[in-house]
């Protein structure tokens, strides 16, 4: 997965390059720090790295491991700077459990015909809380995003409505096994940090607001972190 992961940002910095150059003076390719063809070379290399280290999990590890290469460019090559831009979050986010499963030769638990969903809607709500940290600068650089499209008040509200959609479907999967302190905390203090992160979120600031779509990834790790461990110790 570290490879997976290295190979798509890899390329999205290849293909950021210049419009990086004029307003993220301080990546690594507009720095001079890589040049594009080494950019892209470690993009090639990682993600051949990915699917090699995939191949002892079996067809379906492999399947899951280019799905989400695929994902990755459909987002860095084509879908990223469009109302769009949120698919390949979405699409993303639930194939990570999917391939953990998958990587340990163990066949999925019913658990995820509810984890998968709400995976889908954390995904795009991660989408909205990534797109509101640069809406300024995609705007100046003639870019947009679905949190430019639908305008910063808008865009934050959808994105709020997508983690209460989260959170309220693990709470009521919980309620539905064994409630008690353990599997209460294993949802709310989650919940808590990706609330804060919302919170942030609206800040006109945009620094803020990036430390806002930090807290809100860490937040929805944990919540399914947690989520599964309680759901898969019923």
């Amino acid at each position: 997965m570290l490879a997976l992961q290295a190979a798509i940002g890899a390329l999205n910095d290849v293909v950021d390059a210049p419009r990086d150059a004029g307003h993220k003076p301080g990546k690594p390719i507009p720095a001079g720090l890589v040049s594009r063809g080494q950019g892209l070379a470690i993009a090639v290399g990682s993600a051949l790295t990915g699917v090699v280290l995939s191949l002892p999990a079996g067809p379906g590890g492999v399947a899951v491991a280019v799905a989400i290469l695929a994902v990755g460019a459909l987002y860095d090559l084509w879908l990223k700077g469009t109302a769009w831009s949120w698919l390949p979050f979405a699409l993303g986010i639930p194939l990570l459990p999917v391939f953990a499963w998958t990587g340990a030769g163990a066949p999925l638990p019913p658990a995820f015909g509810l984890l998968l969903p709400a995976a889908f809607l954390a995904g795009a709500g991660l989408a909205i809380g990534n797109g509101l940290v640069d809406v300024e600068r995609d705007s100046a650089a003639g870019a947009t995003s679905i949190a430019a499209h639908l305008g910063r008040p808008r865009a934050w509200l959808v994105m709020a409505v997508l983690y209460a959609a989260v959170a309220v479907t693990a709470a009521i999967s919980e309620l539905a096994g064994t409630m008690n302190g353990v599997t209460f905390a294993a949802v709310a203090a989650p919940a808590l940090i990706i609330a804060a992160g919302a919170g942030l979120s609206a800040s006109p600031s945009p620094a803020r607001r990036e430390r806002g779509w930090e807290l809100q990834a860490v937040g929805v790790a944990l919540l399914a972190a947690g989520w599964l461990a309680t759901t898969l110790a019923r």
